[in-house]
């Protein structure tokens, strides 16, 4: 197992425990032996305020590769969300996730998960992953908006 992912990543949840955003959740699974999985996180992020968004809270699996931080991890919503940029999958389609595009070894995953949130309410059209939100967002932004609140509703956070 790589030690540089592994520093990097008690690093990183070192900093989210003494600073993360409010409502926002980030924390390695445990391995069956009960010591930490520092290469499989559980996330959760709250819609953001006063967006169709808000009132939800979405539940992102993080996955790291041993080579992290010099590739991404993969991010997938569990379950997947009805969104433009997730794809059927759950995994999120994001340009700060892709090696190719903006990804760097300086990302952090509070700066993911923001990136994330942001991504929610502002679908970047230009690289759909899902054709059903995606036509819906741009043929009737009713239905769509319709669709987002209920998934808040349905994934209503416990603590609002």
């Amino acid at each position: 197992m790589s030690g540089i992912a592994l520093a990097r990543l008690a690093e990183e949840r070192k900093a989210w425990r003494k600073d993360h955003p409010f409502g926002f959740v980030a924390k390695p699974t445990k391995n069956p032996d009960g010591s930490l999985n520092l290469l499989n996180w559980e996330c959760f992020l709250p819609g953001k305020k006063g967006t169709n968004w808000e009132g939800g809270l979405y539940k992102i699996r993080m996955l790291f590769k041993e080579d992290y931080p010099s590739s991404p991890p993969k991010c997938k919503f569990e379950p997947p969300l009805f969104h433009p940029n997730v794809y059927p999958s759950g995994t999120v389609c994001l340009s700060l996730l892709d090696e190719e595009k903006d990804w760097r070894p300086a990302v952090t995953i509070k700066q993911i998960l923001l990136g994330i949130q942001e991504l929610l309410n502002e679908p970047n059209i230009k690289d759909p992953a899902q054709a059903e939100a995606y036509t819906i967002y741009c043929q009737n932004r009713t239905e769509y908006d319709n669709r987002i609140r209920t998934q808040a509703i349905k994934y209503r956070d416990p603590n609002v």
